[in-house]
């Protein structure tokens, strides 16, 4: 079997380029989630651009190099843990007489950890958006539609 066969996935460049904007494409995710609550982005945003780092490399490198970076069951374990803090922060606001009530201090303008409870709403839901997609993108390449070949009769 020679080294052609074995290889999985798009070509050279292509794998060459997913390896080198893989890295930036999830710091960009990272950064966008980060920093939502003082310019535009926040959780969502940035979920949908850290599964797009894994899909990108899902198509570069075929299934099998994705899902040993981030396997089906870590993928579960993110999505839950999402909810799970998102939950547990409404239910910590709701102690206090409001549901999602800000109860952490709010801070100065202007700094990155000064928004209350909204990073780490973000933070939630951006594991949960984040793994859901990567969840629902290895599900269509696992489940993939391959039509009966013409039978002769």
């Amino acid at each position: 079997m020679s080294s052609k066969e074995r290889q999985t996935g798009m070509s050279v460049i292509v794998r060459t380029t997913a390896r080198l904007t893989v890295g930036f494409i999830l710091l960009y995710g990272i950064y966008i989630l980060s920093h939502g609550h003082v310019s535009p982005g926040g959780g969502f945003a940035g979920g949908v651009i850290i599964a797009l780092s894994f899909i990108n490399l899902m198509l570069a490198y075929g299934k099998d190099t994705a899902l040993s970076k981030l396997p089906k069951a870590v993928t579960s374990f993110f999505e839950n843990l999402g909810a799970l803090i998102l939950l547990s922060i409404a239910l910590l606001g709701f102690t206090g007489g409001y549901f999602f009530l800000n109860f952490i201090a709010k801070g100065e303008p202007f700094h990155l950890f000064s928004a209350g409870t909204i990073p780490l709403l973000n933070l939630a839901i951006s594991l949960k958006v984040g793994a859901g997609i990567f969840a629902i993108f290895v599900a269509f390449v696992l489940l993939k539609y391959e039509p009966e070949k013409n039978k002769k009769e």
